[in-house]
């Protein structure tokens, strides 16, 4: 008689619950490695005898690339690979508990059993990911608050702004929710290394650093068709401004449905919040990681050049800049290739800026690597090390004659107050000091020198750099900008220009002043406006200047980062130039959100988001977007009526809880005046 089919109850719940993997919502088993699973089949006769297990993944299985195992059934866990271990036996059915390796091939698995000598049979699939929880694994994370942030945690914030006014906004990573863990298992399959050589590209799965390093790639649409397209141009016809997403689920979604056509459009901190989803949905512990002031060095001379004209126009010159702020990832994984103390937290950058083996991916980095300026490790460590280091150059350029003169070098600028989620608490904690050694001190210049030797500057001459006589001119005067007043969008902006002159004889001194909207980038987009003025300054005086830019000025102007930057060159007569600048961001108005009543699983509750309307002219064209993972499912778009000066809207939607705990409900507000007013309420569901 012909067996039959078998069929198998995977116990969903109750490995799931051991796994750490109950937040997907599948009807798939979903496994983490190097630790058992229990499954039940039945349709066999006298089971014990002579089962062997197949599994198998990937286009071509095989056991040389470690994609196919067979095993029998054995009385302990295997040390090395696959086994199983008898449970239970009843007349009909037989209860197993399967075992991978620590360090097994991630993705989809097929499995099947063949019972005596007739052919396998399938019991179906399930998913294997990393294991944060194993201590055999790569990925092994020994504190468990740890893994619950960094790899179950669905809610993130990423820091913002600049570094003298660092802003915050939330983010829906939705690791779990709906079809994403399938999403992220295509997104491997769609990488160019996977269809340069299928079979290799499967079987180096097992390895976070592949990994992290293919999917830093495939992240951003450059090369491979990947799910971001970039756009920095300040214009986004034809897609989504950067900054009106509020997680990555619509993102990945739209991918998907496109037909896995790269969505438009992302900056810096949505390519590192769509990679930080990816990789935690895999198991691989990984947060989200904000610079300020960030260098962004092209030619890898750990230098960045600016350049300004006479009147003081920030130039867009060479390939060089600083950022106001740049997000990029860290992720927590062993590094075999470099030795123990390079293991731990790893820089990747999705982030389409600087190739790296002829594409656009970068990483690992190994963190401690990037502190002690070990700059010939891999991966990309002269890039990530820039970043947070280089030396500012700061040069006055002439487009009739083509000459660039020094104005000063600085090298305290760059990589300053580097920001992450705090463990369990919405606060920001400072990691800078896990990058480098504290600015100025001279531990941090012998880094710098031995990161200069590394990349053969040292010996080179550069034509292109400042004589010593240039680097140690010193300056009649000195300057800053101070904030005056309010930073808000709908407010004139006040400053004030204090100049100070530090020698013992009068000083005259005349001032081109220049205020230009930017984005985050520092890529300046519309002059907003300029003025010159001639002072004179007695022996050691200082004088303040008042500056206003009114609302009606500069709104017109203004980019979705709401930064402008300002600009003073000072022409010393007799003596060498001096530039003050500073950049400044804006801050929205302020949005509310109230849930009114008990939240509740399975239980609808009303939520009122409150706007009023700062300005003295009516706002049209206002949306609000809602989400939040299992607060609702997917995201809640309404449209709502134009609000006239100072009035006071109240808008008011349902929510029904799917799952308990703390959850975040985030909002995001747009009119025609104000961009994206993004903010966030932690909501407590009960059952």
């Amino acid at each position: 008689l012909a067996a039959t089919q078998p069929s198998t109850n995977w116990h969903l719940k109750e490995n799931a619950r051991e796994h750490h993997t109950s937040k997907f919502s599948s009807e798939e088993l979903i496994v983490r490695r190097g630790q058992a699973f229990n499954i039940t089949f039945n349709g066999t006769e006298k089971p014990e005898k002579n089962l062997i297990f197949l599994v198998e993944t990937g286009p071509k299985p095989s056991k040389a690339a470690k994609t196919l195992a067979t095993f029998g059934i054995s009385s302990t866990v295997s040390k090395e690979g696959w086994s199983a271990v008898l449970q239970s036996t009843s007349s009909n059915s037989v209860s197993i508990s399967i075992s991978s390796p620590h360090n097994a091939v991630i993705g989809r698995y097929k499995l099947s059993v063949q019972i005596g000598s007739s052919s396998p049979e399938s019991l179906g699939t399930f998913v294997l990911l990393f294991n944060p929880w194993s201590p055999g694994d790569d990925v092994f994370l020994p504190n468990k608050a740890e893994c619950e942030e960094y790899v179950l945690e669905e809610f993130g914030i990423i820091f913002a702004g600049n570094k003298n006014h660092i802003s915050s906004f939330g983010w829906n990573f939705g690791q779990f929710q709906g079809d994403i863990l399938n999403i992220c298992l295509s997104i491997m399959d769609r990488s160019l290394y996977y269809r340069q050589d299928p079979v290799t590209d499967v079987s180096h799965r097992h390895d976070p650093r592949y990994l992290g390093r293919v999917l830093s790639a495939m992240v951003n649409g450059n090369d491979d068709q990947g799910v971001v397209l970039g756009n920095w141009s300040g214009k986004y016809e034809g897609g989504k401004n950067p900054s009106s997403w509020t997680g990555s689920g619509e993102i990945l979604q739209s991918w998907k449905k496109s037909g896995f056509k790269p969505v438009k459009y992302g900056q810096c901190w949505v390519f590192a919040a769509v990679l930080t989803t990816v990789l935690r949905c895999l198991g691989i512990p990984t947060r989200t990681i904000t610079n300020f002031s960030s260098a962004h060095d092209a030619d890898e001379n750990l230098r960045v050049d600016e350049f300004y004209d006479a009147d003081g126009n920030h130039l867009e010159r060479g390939a060089d800049s600083i950022w106001n702020f740049h997000v990029w990832n860290e992720s927590w994984f062993t590094r075999n290739d470099l030795g123990p103390s390079y293991s731990g937290w790893q820089v990747l950058d999705a982030t389409p800026q600087e190739q790296s083996g002829g594409i656009y991916q970068c990483g690992p980095a190994s963190r401690h690597a990037i502190k002690e300026g070990e700059v010939d490790l891999d991966y990309d460590c002269p890039f990530v090390f820039a970043e947070v280091n280089a030396d500012c150059m700061y040069w006055n350029y002439d487009s009739a004659t083509g000459k660039k003169t020094l104005i000063f070098t600085k090298s305290t600028e760059i990589g300053v107050s580097i920001s992450t989620k705090a463990v369990g608490r919405d606060n920001r904690v400072d990691v800078t000091s896990d990058y480098k050694y504290e600015e100025g001190s001279a531990k941090e210049r012998d880094i710098f020198k031995k990161a200069r030797k590394k990349l053969g500057l040292e010996d080179k001459f550069d034509p292109t750099a400042p004589t010593q006589e240039e680097i140690e001119q010193k300056p009649d005067i000195s300057g800053k900008f101070k904030v005056a007043g309010s930073l808000e969008v709908g407010k004139d902006l006040n400053l004030l220009l204090v100049l100070e002159n530090l020698q013992s004889d009068a000083k005259t001194v005349n001032v081109n002043m220049t205020a230009w909207s930017t984005l985050y980038t520092r890529r300046p987009v519309n002059e907003i406006w300029k003025d010159s003025i001639s002072v004179t300054l007695a022996p050691k005086e200082e004088k303040q200047f008042p500056i206003k830019i009114k609302y009606p000025e500069y709104q017109q102007q203004l980019t979705t980062d709401k930064t402008i930057q300002v600009t003073a060159l000072c022409h010393v007569e007799d003596g060498i130039q001096v530039l003050v600048q500073r950049s400044i961001t804006l801050d929205n108005p302020a949005i509310d959100i109230q849930v009114l009543g008990e939240a509740k699983v399975n239980k609808e509750v009303v939520v009122e988001v409150a706007f009023t309307n700062p300005i003295n002219t009516e706002v049209k064209d206002c949306v609000l977007q809602v989400e939040g993972s299992d607060l609702l499912q997917g995201i809640l778009e309404l449209r709502l009526p134009p609000l006239k000066a100072s009035e006071k809207s109240s808008t008011k939607f349902k929510l029904i809880p799917s799952e308990a705990g703390p959850k975040h409900l985030l909002v995001n507000f747009s009119c025609d005046k104000f961009a994206d007013i993004k903010t966030f309420k932690m909501v407590n569901v009960t059952n």
